[in-house]
């Protein structure tokens, strides 16, 4: 792709998702609908989606994001659901919309079917969780959603491989599948194990240079899933081992790094999110040009079916997911809370398909083993592509009134500040005994007025939270600590102006500014994170 389209494409992308953000229309869909509207554009150029880009360079670094932003140990407390829905639903919804495809499309062979089946059984590792987040969504149900998104990638490449090459002649028994999916889930958290720890602990020891521990923490997700790949296992988990671990561990790097490491990871994820959406629409031109013999109409119809089929077979999956295993095991009754119907009918319909959809279907060999071509390959790009802008915007837009209407409790944010302010206290008194300890010691000796400010900082950390407990100013609206933050960074402001008023008047020199105003910042970026908090 030529340099300045590219940079059209990264440009207007995040415009939209920066608007997006003035909206009510979460992003995924304005950028979606963005697209579609610009490939309608006379003179705007086509926007292949490649799959040797999407793949190993695209899909690797956001499922490193979210899995760093992801609670191994929630995690691990809802394993059950998120595997049934990330291995067992994918593999049930392939069988289902590729037996439906086969029964409803002349001469597809059932191969072909269950290849397209394979395309769009995944939902999306972006769109779902991203709402879900900005609606408040209960705990448990975000937990769920994302580890699915997480695992299901891999899932779902692992089917169309086995689909794809008894599709294409070269033959793939039952046997052959399993052992497939063995090596692939296998393999992939084998290789993740494997690079988990030698990778945790380069960082760790490059605790002096926050710039080189940042530049590794850009290259691990391509990788653990280059050297996965590499072997015929799956990349994707390999991602999402090595991935949990570095952000359950997280802790043990250094301040710095994680600064830096956060903001540079929130960067790469915006525009490669708000890149990808886009694309999705900008790829309606290559998909129509490529229906031949299926007439408009005919293409619409099995459309329609298709994403219907999706919609309902993950339902027929959800529900006896949630409820049969309660019913079985007097374990899972007690170890995990009551579920009302309300929660599988928001995981039911948050099912929205995404880029991975499109990129494995663009991935499809043009040839069979013989020289012929791919079976109905156009119509399996087409039925993709359409499958995932309709639950993109059917999906999308409804889930956030459907929430609404169902009245799903939210987070308890009173309960999570009073849980947030006494692990505080309890760490703040652990950090003063600590302080007095070290200063028994004449090495640690230090003025009072110093030691005196030390422990006003423990006094100040742990006071700030109880206080977002108390009353409000009833002029305001704000609580004692917000007034507390806000007149902070009012004084921080007026720091900086004088910093640069005497650069400019040279009493200082750019360097020493630099320094001065670097302090600032550390001290502002504080306050936000306990004010966003």
């Amino acid at each position: 792709m030529a340099v300045m389209p590219l940079f059209l494409l990264v440009a207007g992308s995040a415009a939209v998702a920066g608007l997006a953000r003035r909206t009510p229309v979460p992003a995924p869909l304005l950028l979606v609908a963005a697209g579609l509207a610009a490939s309608a554009v006379p003179g705007v150029p086509d926007y292949p989606l490649d799959p040797h880009i999407v793949l190993p360079l695209v899909l690797p670094p956001l499922l490193h994001t979210a899995a760093l932003d992801s609670s191994y140990l929630d995690l691990r407390a809802n394993l059950r659901p998120v595997a049934l829905l990330s291995v067992g639903y994918v593999l049930f919804a392939t069988l289902v919309v590729g037996y439906a495809a086969y029964l409803l499309v002349p001469d597809l062979p059932l191969t072909a079917a269950l290849v397209l089946g394979a395309v769009v059984a995944p939902p999306d590792a972006v769109a779902a969780t991203a709402i879900a987040r900005r609606l408040g969504l209960p705990h448990r149900i975000t937990t769920i959603l994302q580890g699915e998104s997480l695992v299901n990638d891999a899932t779902a490449i692992t089917a169309y491989k086995v689909a794809v090459a008894a599709a294409v002649g070269i033959g793939a028994t039952w046997g052959d599948g399993i052992e497939e999916f063995a090596l692939a889930s296998v393999g992939g958290i084998g290789i993740g194990v494997v690079l988990m720890v030698p990778l945790h602990w380069l960082r760790v020891r490059l605790r002096e240079s926050a710039l080189l521990e940042n530049t590794l923490s850009l290259l691990i997700p391509f990788v653990a899933y280059a050297a996965a790949e590499q072997v015929g296992a799956s990349g994707v988990l390999a991602v999402v081992v090595v991935a949990l671990y570095l952000g359950h561990r997280s802790w043990q790097v250094d301040f710095e790094t994680r600064l830096q490491e956060e903001a540079v990871w929130k960067m790469i994820s915006f525009l490669l999110e708000s890149v990808v959406f886009a694309l999705i629409g900008l790829q309606l031109p290559v998909v129509l040009r490529g229906l031949g013999e299926f007439s408009g109409a005919e293409a619409l119809w099995y459309a329609v079916v298709v994403f219907l089929v999706v919609v309902v077979a993950r339902f027929v999956w959800v529900f006896p997911a949630t409820y049969v295993p309660r019913l079985l095991s007097a374990r899972i009754r007690t170890r995990e809370p009551e579920t009302t119907w309300t929660a599988p009918v928001i995981v039911g319909w948050a099912g929205m398909r995404g880029v991975v959809s499109l990129a494995i279907a663009f991935s499809i060999p043009a040839t069979v083993q013989g020289g012929g071509p791919f079976p109905a390959r156009n119509l399996v790009l087409f039925l993709t592509f359409t499958t995932v802008i309709a639950t993109l915007v059917a999906q999308g837009l409804t889930l956030p009134p459907l929430i609404r209407a169902l009245r799903l409790p939210g987070r308890d944010a009173q309960a999570e500040t009073l849980a947030e302010a006494q692990a505080q206290s309890e760490a703040s008194r652990a950090a003063e005994e600590r302080l007095d300890e070290l200063l028994q010691d004449q090495r640690n000796a230090l003025p009072g007025p110093l030691a005196d400010r030390l422990r006003t900082v423990m006094e100040r950390r742990r006071n700030s939270v109880w206080e977002r407990l108390g009353a409000v100013n009833e002029v305001t609206g704000e609580s004692a600590d917000e007034t507390y933050r806000r007149l902070a960074r009012e004084m921080i402001d007026t720091e900086r102006r004088v910093f640069v008023r005497l650069r400019d008047a040279r009493r200082i020199d750019d360097e020493m500014m630099r320094t001065l105003l670097r302090r600032l910042d550390l001290e502002e970026a504080a306050a936000y994170r306990e004010g966003a908090e």
